[in-house]
């Protein structure tokens, strides 16, 4: 009998012990010999496959049957991840910021009581981009070059002004003397005070403002009489006792009014407090129709009269929170996106390799 035989016997149900010259050997129990059905060992039928010593994979799919340590590789995952989550936050919170919506503080009120001290209002850098300036439009715009000694700055390329709106969230750069005011007149408009009523005229027509002047108020108590030039807008704050405005600057270059290209958008929403939020839209009475007939000849400006105690309006950025919270959920979805990407382009080499015979990475 061979030794091949002898083996197998000596495992069979119901047979003796085996002879051998040795003392004080022990029969192994069924099975325990290591060796698998058909003559292969436990370690050939499984190759690698020893307990504890495979290494999950931070990038494993934890709902893929055979992954080893789900939550361990979720850990990696998470923090592998999570520098990518914080760039793409932050790029899209300055894309936001730059060339979509930013805050304004209100820190007077010469555009009360629309605005109020302390109001964060919402405003939209991308509609002068879709359509052109309307009457009636709360604008925020730089005054430097305008109403201030200097040059008007120019808003540089793209690029230039992503990094202008990066160094401004987090409080570097300069940016610049911000008012914000209402449109009264536009390119070509002449604008007037006033008619037999007290009103501001706009091409003859006459303006009912009392929906949005601070309670109390005349439209104004200074005379004056201009065409505004192209590329020029007229502006003047709702609380018309106390704001600085193109009537105190009729002196200036322009005549008072300030330059298309100065304007950083339209405010259309108070946010904060919740108390006072509501949309900014534009009166009704700059829908008139007669408001775009040919205007009349400009008289001479009257000069202004030295005023006291005048509020700019001058705004302030906001805190980057509301951006920052914006960069963030957007971020959220393309961090996802990306991941599910990567993973599923690593399980197509997977199968590329598996379909050359390749070895299979462990």
């Amino acid at each position: 009998m061979s030794g091949s035989d002898a083996g197998a016997a000596s495992d069979a149900p119901g047979a003796g012990p085996a002879v051998g010259s040795g003392t004080g050997s022990a029969q192994a129990p069924d099975g325990a010999d290591g060796r698998a059905e058909g003559g292969q060992s436990a370690a050939d039928a499984q190759p690698g496959a020893v307990a504890g010593t495979a290494e999950p994979d931070a990038d494993a799919d934890p709902g893929q049957p055979g992954t080893k340590g789900p939550r361990k590789g979720r850990r990696r995952s998470f923090w592998r991840e999570l520098p990518i989550l914080i760039a793409i936050s932050l790029v899209l919170a300055v894309v936001i910021k730059t060339y979509f919506v930013q805050v304004f503080w209100i820190p007077s009120g010469s555009m009360e009581n629309t605005l109020q001290i302390n109001d964060r209002v919402l405003v939209n850098k991308l509609v002068y981009h879709v359509r052109g300036i309307h009457r009636g439009d709360i604008v925020v715009f730089n005054g430097d070059g305008s109403w201030d000694p200097g040059s008007v700055p120019s808003t540089g390329n793209i690029f230039e002004q992503f990094a202008d709106g990066f160094a401004s969230m987090f409080g570097f750069g300069h940016p610049g003397d911000i008012l914000i005011k209402r449109v009264i007149g536009l390119p070509g408009d002449h604008v007037a005070c006033c008619d037999a009523q007290g009103r501001i005229t706009v091409n003859g027509v006459a303006l009912n403002e009392q929906s949005y002047l601070y309670p109390g108020t005349v439209p104004s108590t200074m005379k004056f009489s201009i065409v505004v030039q192209p590329g020029r807008l007229w502006v003047m704050g709702d609380n018309r006792l106390v704001s600085d405005d193109s009537r105190d600057h009729q002196g200036d270059p322009g005549g008072g009014t300030i330059p298309e290209s100065a304007v950083v958008g339209r405010a259309f929403v108070i946010i904060w407090p919740s108390s006072h939020w509501r949309f900014l839209p534009i009166p009704a009475t700059f829908e008139q129709s007669a408001l775009n007939a040919s205007h009349a000849a400009a008289s001479a400006p009257t000069s202004a009269a030295g005023r006291s105690d005048l509020l700019s309006a001058r705004i302030e950025p906001a805190d980057p929170g509301l951006p920052l919270s914006l960069g963030f959920a957007a971020a959220l979805p393309l961090t996802w996106l990306q991941r599910r990407v990567r993973i599923r382009a690593a399980r197509r080499r997977a199968h590329r390799r598996d379909a050359r015979g390749g070895p299979r990475p462990v």
